[in-house]
Parts: structure tokens; sequence; C-alpha cells
């Protein structure tokens, strides 16, 4: 269900214009319809098992802060809900990590680098806080769904 731009009455995502005030749909269902497509991912909760998933949220949650992806799997080794996070979350800190030296490198080269750099530096940061929040909310609903773009890289299993 998408929102009306003028009213703010839900409508369906499929019509041309509101039934409550007759304005036009097209922006907002536009980006409802893009936010609901980058956050359709593959959901594998049923193959874990609920009791592990109620006892290791807090270990999943951890895995999206930095570093601290390497607690999970340490403090947590039986856990297949806790190393599952733990391996998107250390997806999520290599994806950071080589950004980061690209962006650096980028930097390098006088002006257009700094420009370039700064606005891919920049956005590139943002891409990583959207994707640490999405992987925060998943772990704290009991959720394992993959993070969008680089959540179907397994490196622990």
């Amino acid at each position: 269900m998408a929102l009306c731009n003028k009213c703010g009455q839900q409508i369906d995502d499929n019509v041309q214009t509101c039934p409550y005030c007759g304005a036009p749909n097209g922006v907002a269902g536009n980006a409802q319809n893009f936010v609901n497509n980058f956050t359709n991912t593959a959901d594998s909760t049923a193959q874990f098992d609920p009791q592990d998933i109620q006892n290791n949220k807090a270990m999943a949650l951890l895995a999206y802060l930095g570093f601290l992806f390497l607690i999970p799997p340490l403090a947590a080794p039986n856990s297949r809900f806790a190393r599952y996070h733990a391996n998107q979350g250390l997806v999520l800190f290599i994806f950071e990590a080589i950004a980061g030296v690209v962006t650096g490198i980028i930097c390098v080269i006088p002006l257009v680098g700094w420009i370039i750099g700064g606005i891919l530096s920049s956005a590139v940061g943002i891409f990583g806080l959207v994707l640490t929040i999405l992987g925060i909310v998943n772990a704290v609903n009991g959720q394992a769904k993959q993070l969008p773009l680089i959540g179907g890289i397994t490196i622990l299993k």
C-alpha cells in the first residue's frame, strides 16, 4: 500500500489517482516500490530453531557493530542463528573496508579525486549505515534475512 502525496490516505499501488482527493499517484508509490524491492531479500528464518533465535538475538545484533562480528561465533559457537548474522556482519565489514580503501585511493587524485572521492565516500557510508540498520532490525526481530546486494555472500558456514 502506498500513501497519497497530497492527503496521506493509504491507496493501492496500482491506482493512478487517489480515490479520496484525486491527486495523481506517482512518486510516493514508486519510492515505496523501490524500498519494498530493496528490502525484499531471501528469508531463511524457517530453517532455524526458534529457541536458538530467541536465545541469541543479542549475539546476532553484535555482528553488525564493526569488528564485533567476531563475538557471536566465539561466544555462541553452537548457534546457527548467531553464525548466520556473524557472516552477514563480516561481509558488511569487508565491503566497508574495501570501499574505504577504494575511496581513499580516489581521494589521492588532486582536485577531481577529492570531489569524486568525497561524494563516493559519503554514498558508501550512507549505504553501509542503511545495511547496518537493516541487519540490526532483522537480528532483533529474529529474522534471518539477507542484506540487500551483499547478503548472498557466504564466508562463515
